[in-house]
C-alpha cells in the first residue's frame, strides 16, 4: 500500500488499561483517556486484583462489562492477553493502545500517533515522549534501546528537560509499553509480550520481536505522555514476582539480550555478561553496596540455571532474527559506551557533582538518533574530559612519582623488610590463620589473629588469591591512593578543586606516607588511606540530617573498624574526637550516630579487642613487626611539630616548612574562626599523642623487643586538621590576589611557599628513592637448609644480635605469614625458651637443649652479622651440630631428638564467633550500602506514601 493510499485508512483503536493498586494515578490517567481529541473506539480494562479501589474507580468510569478483574499475581503481558482473548477484532486496521494505571496521555496523544501511522505504513509499533509524572518538564524517554549487556541507554542526560530538542518521528529499538500503539496483526503475529518477562524489559522484547519481523518502531515525540514509573521506583508493592525490582530488572534484561541475538553475537554477549556481572559485583562490594552485587550474581545466575528456557525462548524468536539483525543492529548502543558511562561517573563523583544512581532515566551523554541513523558519542571530548579532570591528573602524576621513587621496590622476587614480613602465601593461607582455633605458629598460641589479616584475606581473594599483589597496592601505593581518598572525599568540605588538589597532594606526600613505605609499615599505610575518608563520614554523621547521618554512621563504623585493625590507636583518637565533636554540634540524632560509629567496631573485634585490652600498650602498635631500629628515641620536638615521625625514608624537615606557614596564615584570617580553631586544635591533639607515643616503651606481642611506637598514625591526624585550615584560607587569598599590589604579592608568596611542600616532596623523594629496610628481594628467614631438613612441623630459633643485645624468634618450619608476628605468644613458654637461648649463647651448660627440644626446637640460626663469640658459644655446645657457617648465615641442629609440638587445645566458641562476625560484617555493610534500600524507602518515605510526600508536583 502506498503511503498516499494509507492516510485513507480507517483506523479502529482500542484502548487497554491495566491497573493494580493505582488509585493515586488511575483517576487521572482515565480522564485523560477519555479526554483524547480522538476518541477511541473501545476502552477496556483489566484489574490485578488491586485492593486500594481501583477496580471500583475503573467500573464506575468504564462500566462493570468494561472491567476484566485478574488475580493479583498477573503480570501486564498476561493481562493484556486475556483481555484479547474476549474481544473480537474489530473492523479496519486495529490498533491496541496499552495504558498504565500511572500513564496519562496528553489530549492530542492518540492523534498524534495515528497521524504516525498513515505516513509510514511499516510502522507496527508508536510511542509517545514520557515525561514525568511529578515534574512534568523532565524526560523520561524518547525512545530506548540497550547494549549487549542489557544495560538500558534512553539517550538522555540526567534530568534532561524537555525543550523540544529531540522533536519528530524517529526509528528506535523499542518503546515503553506505557502509551505503546500497536496494530492488532502485528501483535498477533510476534505472539505479544513474552508471559515469562511479568514486569520490567518486557517492552523491550516485544518490540525487538516486532523489528526482526521486519516493522518499524517509531517513537513520536509531538504525542506526549507523563509516567510515574511507581513499579519501579517502589511506590507501590510489587507482587508479579518476589525478587527485588533491579533484580528482576536486570535478569530480564540480560534474557531478553541472549534470547534476541542470533548464534555469533549470542557466544560474545554471553561471555560479556558473565564476566561483566562478575566485575560489576566485585566493584558494588568495594563501593558498599553489597546488596546490588547480590543482584548482579542472582541475575545473572537465573539466567544460566535455566538454559532450557533460554533455549525455548531463541527457538519461539527464530524467524526474521537473523535476517533482520543488521536493522537492529544500528539501533544498539555503540560499543564503548558503558565504559564512557564509567568514565563520566567517575569524573563527576571527583569533581564533586552529583552522581547518578543507575535508574530509568540514566544514560549514556549521546544525542539522539535521527530516523535510525547511529550519532556516537564524543569520545575525544569524553577523554579530554577525564584527563583534564584535576582529580584525574593528581592520581596519574602522584603514581608516576611512586613508580619512580618505588623503582628499587618493583619487579623483585620477595617483598619483605622493616616493619614488614616478608610476603608469602595466599589468600586461602590468610583465611586459614585466621579462622583455625589454634596457631602452630612460633611456640603456638590460642590467642585470636589480628582482624585485619581477614581484610588481606579478603583482598587477596579479589585480587586472584595473590597476597604479595594486595600488600603491594595497599603499602607501596598508599601515596597515591591517599591522594585519591583526599581529594574526593573533601569535595563537599573545601571549596575548589585545585585547593583540594594542593590538599590532597600535601597530605599524600608527607612524611608519614614515603616513611611508612621506606620502613614497611603496612598499618600506618591503610590507615594514611582511610583517615580522609573517615574526616569526611565524619562531617555528614555531624550535619544532623538523619537519613544521611545515620547511614554514614554505619559506613564510618566498619571504616573505622578496619583502620583500628591496622592501627588499633585510630579508635580512642577518634574516639575523643568524635565525643567532643558530639558536645560541640548537639543537634538532634547526633549522639545516636556518634553511638552506632564506635559501637561497630567493638561489636565486629570485641574479642580481639578483649585480647588488646589485657595489654593495654599494644595499642600504640601497629601491624607488622615491632623493630627498635625503625624508631628515633630521641625525635627533636621541632620533627613532630613539622610533621615528621622520625626513622627511615624521612626527608629533610624543611620539606614540610611551606604547609606549616600555610597553616599559620590561616590564623590571620577573619573568616571560618570556628573551622580554624577546629583544625588546630585536632593537629595540636594530634601532636601531643605524637610526642605521647614516641615517649612510651611498648613490648612486641611476641615480648622479643621492646622500643617507643611509631607517631605515625597520630602525626596523620594533626596533617589532616592542619590542611583543612590550609585549604579553607584559599578563597581569601584569591580575593587578596585579585586586590592587587602588595596583597597581590603577598598571595603569590603564600600561594608559592604553599606549594612548595608537595614539590620539593615529590622532588627529593624521586631523587632519593626509598631508602629504608624494605626490600623487594628480601631475604627468607628460614634457610633452604633448614626448610629442606625440617619435618612434622619441627621448629627454628632464630637468633638477631642488635646494640642491645640478642633477640630471638620462633619460626614453625617456613617463612611466617602476615599476621602471626602479631599473634601473642604464651608467656610461659616464651620465658623458658627466652632462657634457654640465652644461655646457648652464652656458652654455659646445662638444659638448655633439652628445653629447645620440648618446644619442638630442632634447628638454631643466626641470623647476619654472625659474631664470632656466639658461633664458638654454639660450637661449645655438645647437644649442638654444626650444619653450615659463614658471615651471613649459621645453623646448628640439636642432635638429641625433639618432642612434638603442643597438641592444640582449641576454643569451642571460636568457630560460632567467626559465623557472627561475618553476619555483623555483612547487617553493617547493608545498612551502610547506599544502594541497599529499596528505591521508595531509600529517601525515608513508606512505599505507599503519597508522591505528594516526596516533591512538590509542578504542572
Amino acid at each position: 500500500m502506498s503511503t498516499t493510499d494509507s492516510r485513507h485508512t480507517h483506523h479502529t483503536v482500542t484502548a487497554i488499561v491495566v491497573s493494580h493498586d493505582g488509585t493515586r494515578w488511575l483517576g487521572e490517567t482515565l480522564s485523560a483517556l477519555l479526554g483524547q481529541t480522538r476518541p477511541v473506539d473501545r476502552v477496556v480494562a483489566a484489574d490485578n486484583g488491586s485492593r486500594d479501589g481501583s477496580a471500583d474507580l475503573l467500573a464506575r468510569t468504564l462500566g462493570p462489562n468494561a472491567v476484566l478483574a485478574l488475580p493479583r499475581s498477573t503480570g501486564f503481558g498476561e493481562a493484556v492477553a486475556e483481555v484479547l482473548k474476549r474481544l473480537e477484532p474489530a473492523g479496519g486496521r486495529e490498533w491496541i493502545w496499552l495504558l498504565h494505571d500511572d500513564c496519562a496521555p496528553a489530549p492530542d496523544a492518540l492523534s498524534e500517533l495515528l497521524r504516525a501511522a498513515d505516513a509510514d505504513p511499516r510502522a507496527g509499533v508508536l510511542g509517545p515522549k514520557l515525561r514525568d509524572w511529578l515534574d512534568r518538564r523532565l524526560l523520561l524517554e524518547v525512545g530506548v534501546t540497550v547494549d549487549r549487556t542489557g544495560r538500558r541507554d534512553t539517550g538522555l542526560e540526567p534530568r534532561e528537560f524537555d525543550q523540544g530538542q529531540y522533536d519528530g518521528v524517529r526509528d528506535v529499538l523499542s518503546v515503553s509499553t506505557a502509551g505503546m500503539l500497536i496494530r492488532r496483526d502485528v501483535w498477533d503475529e510476534v505472539g505479544g509480550l513474552d508471559p515469562f518477562l511479568r514486569i520490567f524489559r518486557d517492552d523491550l522484547d516485544l518490540c525487538w520481536r516486532v523489528r526482526s519481523a521486519g516493522y518499524r518502531v517509531q517513537n513520536v515525540t509531538r504525542a506526549v505522555a507523563w509516567h510515574a514509573e511507581a513499579a519501579f521506583r517502589r511506590r507501590r508493592r510489587i507482587t508479579v514476582s518476589g525478587a527485588h525490582p533491579r533484580r528482576l530488572d536486570r535478569r530480564n534484561a540480560i534474557f531478553v539480550v541472549l534470547a534476541n541475538l542470533p548464534a555469533g553475537p549470542l557466544l560474545r554477549a554471553l561471555l560479556r555478561n558473565t564476566a561483566g556481572s562478575a566485575l560489576r559485583a566485585l566493584l558494588f562490594l568495594l563501593a558498599k553496596q553489597p546488596a546490588n552485587a547480590l543482584d548482579e550474581i542472582v541475575a545473572i545466575g537465573s539466567v544460566l540455571a535455566h538454559p532450557g528456557r533460554l533455549l525455548r525462548a531463541r527457538r519461539a524468536r527464530a524467524a526474521g532474527r537473523a535476517r533482520n539483525h543488521a536493522a537492529v543492529k544500528r539501533l544498539l548502543t555503540p560499543p564503548g559506551a558503558g565504559y564512557r558511562r564509567l568514565v563520566d561517573r567517575l569524573q563527576s563523583y571527583l569533581a564533586g557533582g552529583p552522581v547518578e544512581t543507575a535508574g530509568r532515566h540514566h544514560a549514556v551523554p549521546a544525542r539522539a538518533r535521527e530516523s535510525g541513523e547511529e550519532l556516537l558519542t564524543d569520545d575525544a571530548g569524553a577523554t579530554r574530559r577525564v584527563l583534564g579532570n584535576p582529580g584525574v591528573l593528581l592520581f596519574t602524576a602522584l603514581l608516576a612519582v611512586t613508580l619512580v621513587a618505588e623503582r628499587g621496590l618493583l619487579g623483585g622476587t620477595l617483598l619483605g623488610g622493616g616493619a614488614l614480613v616478608p610476603v608469602t602465601g595466599g589468600a586461602q593461607d590468610l583465611w586459614r590463620l585466621y579462622t583455625e582455633g589454634h596457631h602452630q605458629a612460633g611456640l603456638g598460641s590460642d590467642a585470636w589473629a589480628p582482624p585485619y589479616v581477614a581484610v588481606l584475606a579478603a583482598l587477596s581473594g579479589v585480587l586472584l588469591g595473590k597476597t604479595w599483589l594486595a600488600v603491594s597496592v595497599l603499602l607501596l601505593g598508599c601515596v597515591p591512593l591517599a591522594g585519591l581518598s583526599a581529594y574526593a572525599a573533601t569535595r563537599s568540605i573545601v571549596p575548589g578543586r585545585w585547593t583540594r588538589v594542593w590538599l590532597a597532594s600535601c597530605y599524600a606526600l608527607l612524611p608519614v606516607g614515603t616513611g611508612a613505605v621506606a620502613a614497611g609499615r603496612l598499618g600506618t599505610a591503610v590507615v594514611f588511606v582511610l583517615l580522609p575518608v573517615h574526616a569526611a563520614l565524619a562531617t555528614v554523621v555531624l550535619s544532623g540530617e538523619r537519613r544521611r547521618a545515620r547511614r554514614a554512621a554505619w559506613g564510618l563504623g566498619l571504616l573505622l573498624a578496619v583502620g583500628t585493625a591496622f592501627a588499633p590507636i585510630v579508635y580512642p583518637l577518634t574516639l575523643l574526637l568524635g565525643a567532643l565533636a558530639a558536645l560541640a554540634f548537639p543537634r538532634r540524632g547526633v549522639g545516636v550516630s556518634v553511638a552506632v560509629v564506635f559501637g561497630v567496631p567493638v561489636a565486629l573485634l570485641l574479642p580481639w579487642l578483649v585480647q588488646l585490652a589485657a595489654d593495654p600498650g599494644r595499642i600504640l602498635l601497629e601491624a607488622g613487626l615491632h623493630r627498635p631500629e625503625l624508631v628515633d628515641p630521641a625525635l627533636p620536638a621541632e620533627s613532630l611539630l613539622l610533621l615528621s615521625p622520625g626513622g627511615p625514608g624521612m626527608p629533610p624537615l624543611w620539606v614540610t616548612g611551606g604547609l606549616i606557614a600555610a597553616c599559620l596564615a590561616a590564623l590571620l584570617m577573619r573568616r571560618d574562626r570556628m573551622v580554624v580553631a577546629i583544625g588546630w586544635g585536632v593537629a595540636l591533639f594530634g601532636v601531643l599523642v605524637a610526642v605521647l607515643a614516641g615517649r612510651t616503651s611498648v613490648t612486641s606481642p611476641g615480648g622479643d623487643a621492646e622500643a617507643p611506637a611509631w607517631p605515625g598514625v597520630p602525626l596523620a591526624f594533626a596533617a589532616l586538621g592542619m590542611l583543612v585550615v590550609g585549604a579553607l584560607t584559599a578563597g581569601r587569598i584569591a580575593e587578596f590576589r585579585a586586590a592587587g599590589g602588595l596583597r597581590r604579592l603577598a598571595a603569590l608568596g603564600v600561594v608559592a611557599v604553599a606549594f612548595s611542600t608537595p614539590l620539593l616532596a615529590a622532588g627529593l623523594w624521586v631523587a632519593r628513592g626509598t631508602p629504608g629496610p624494605i626490600s623487594g628481594n628480601a631475604r627468607d628467614a628460614v634457610p633452604a637448609l633448614v626448610a629442606s631438613a625440617s619435618r612434622n612441623g619441627e621448629r627454628t630459633l632464630l637468633l638477631r644480635s642488635r646494640a642491645d643485645g640478642l633477640t630471638f624468634t620462633v619460626l614453625s618450619g617456613r617463612m611466617p605469614l602476615i599476621g602471626e608476628a602479631d599473634i601473642p605468644s604464651p608467656e610461659g613458654p616464651r620465658d623458658l625458651v627466652a632462657v634457654a637461648a640465652a644461655g646457648l649463647v652464652s656458652g654455659r651448660g646445662g638444659d638448655e637443649a633439652r628445653v629447645l627440644a620440648a618446644h619442638g626446637v630442632r634447628f638454631v640460626v643466626v641470623a647476619s652479622p654472625v659474631g664470632e663469640e656466639i658461633s664458638r658459644a654454639l660450637d661449645s655446645q655438645p647437644a649442638l651440630a654444626r650444619m653450615s657457617l659463614s658471615r651471613d648465615l649459621g645453623v646448628w641442629r640439636l642432635t638429641q631428638p625433639v618432642g612434638p609440638p603442643p597438641a592444640p587445645e582449641g576454643d569451642p566458641w571460636h568457630a560460632r564467633w567467626l559465623w557472627v562476625q561475618a553476619l555483623l560484617v555483612l547487617v553493617v555493610a547493608v545498612l551502610a550500602a547506599p544502594g541497599s534500600r529499596a528505591d521508595g524507602a531509600a529517601d525515608g518515605v513508606p512505599q505507599d506514601a503519597p508522591d505528594t510526600e516526596r516533591e512538590p508536583v509542578a504542572r
